[in-house]
C-alpha cells in the first residue's frame, strides 16, 4: 500500500461541539472496561496459547477479576461497559453473564483482540463480523459502542463498523470532549468518546516476562488519576477509564480504583455514564446544534 504523506489533519472529523452535560453536572466520566481475559497474549501472538503462565495473566478475569469489578460496582452503585471479545464471551461465558445480568453495557472488542490492520482489511472485517456473532450467540446482545482491540483504527473500519450498527466509538486519543467522526465518503460516522492513555491501568500495573517494565504503586496511581481527572473536570471534558480485570481487578489495584471513584462520587457535579449513555446525550446535543 502507498501511503499519502500529504501533509492535512489525519483525523477529518469536526471540532468537538461544546457540550452541556446531564444534571447540571460539570464533567463525565466514563467507566470503561476491557475484558481481554486470554486475548490479550494470543490474539496478536497466537503462539502464546501453549504458554500456560503467559495467558494465566488473562486467565484471572474469569477466575477472580470480573467478580471482584462487579463487587466493585455494585458497592458504588455504578454502571460501566465492559468491551469484551467475541473469543472472551464464548470462553467464559458464565463470568461474562454476570456482567450482564448486573445490568451493565457490553461493547464490541475484536473477535481475538487482533489488532486492526488496513493492509489486511478482510482479516480486521472478520474480527468485527465474528465478534458480533460470538456476544449474539454468547450472551445475547448486538452491541452499539466499540473499543478497538490494541486501540487502532482507520478510516476503512470507521465506515465498516458505522454500517455495521456500532453507534460509537472509544479508542481516539485526540480531544477531551465527544465529537462526531467524518468517513472518507462524507457520511457521519460514529460518535467518539475519546480516551485519556493516563487513566490505562495496563501502563502502571502490567509486567510480564515477555514485555517486563516497572509497577507503579498505590499512591503514584491514585495521585495521577485524580490530578488529571480534576484538570478534566475543570475544562468540562469526559474522563473516559480504559481499565482491566486483569490489572484493576488484582488486589492492591482494586483499592486504587475504588478509591478513584470514591474520589470521583464525592465531588458531586460529575456524570458517571455509560458509553451508550454518553452517547445518546452527545447525539441529543447534536441534534438540537443542527435544529439552531
Amino acid at each position: 500500500m502507498n501511503h499519502d504523506l500529504t501533509p492535512r489533519p489525519l483525523n477529518p472529523a469536526p471540532q468537538a461541539p461544546l457540550i452541556t452535560w446531564p444534571n447540571g453536572a460539570k464533567s463525565a466520566v466514563f467507566i470503561g472496561f476491557d475484558v481481554d481475559a486470554e486475548t490479550a497474549w494470543i490474539g496478536n501472538n497466537p503462539s502464546n496459547v501453549d504458554r500456560m503462565v503467559t495467558t494465566s495473566h488473562g486467565g484471572y478475569d474469569a477466575r477472580v477479576g470480573i467478580a471482584k469489578i462487579l463487587e466493585l460496582m455494585d458497592e458504588l452503585a455504578l454502571k460501566a461497559t465492559f468491551f469484551t471479545p467475541g473469543w472472551t464471551a464464548l470462553a467464559h461465558r458464565n463470568a461474562c453473564e454476570r456482567i450482564l445480568r448486573a445490568g451493565h453495557e457490553i461493547g464490541h472488542h475484536g473477535y481475538l483482540h487482533k489488532m486492526p490492520d488496513r493492509d489486511r482489511l478482510d482479516e480486521t472485517f472478520e474480527e468485527v463480523d465474528r465478534g458480533f456473532e460470538a456476544l449474539q450467540q454468547a450472551l445475547g446482545v448486538r452491541p452499539v459502542g466499540y473499543r478497538a482491540p490494541s486501540g487502532e483504527n482507520f478510516p476503512e473500519l470507521l465506515a465498516y463498523l458505522a454500517k455495521s450498527g456500532i453507534r460509537y466509538s472509544s479508542s481516539f486519543r485526540d480531544d477531551i470532549r465527544p465529537y462526531r467522526h467524518a468517513c472518507s465518503n462524507g457520511s457521519p460516522g460514529p460518535v467518539e468518546i475519546p480516551v485519556n492513555f493516563a487513566f490505562d491501568d495496563w501502563n502502571f500495573g502490567m509486567s510480564s516476562r515477555s514485555s517486563p517494565r516497572p509497577l507503579f504503586g498505590h499512591n503514584a496511581v491514585l495521585s495521577l488519576w485524580i490530578d488529571e481527572f480534576e484538570a478534566t473536570h475543570a475544562w468540562g471534558g469526559v474522563t473516559t477509564l480504559v481499565l482491566h480485570p486483569q490489572v484493576s481487578g488484582r488486589p492492591m489495584r482494586w483499592h486504587v480504583l475504588r478509591d478513584f471513584l470514591r474520589h470521583v462520587q464525592a465531588k458531586g457535579d460529575v456524570w458517571i455514564a455509560t458509553g451508550q449513555e454518553i452517547s445518546d446525550h452527545f447525539e441529543k446535543v447534536e441534534r438540537q446544534l443542527i435544529a439552531q
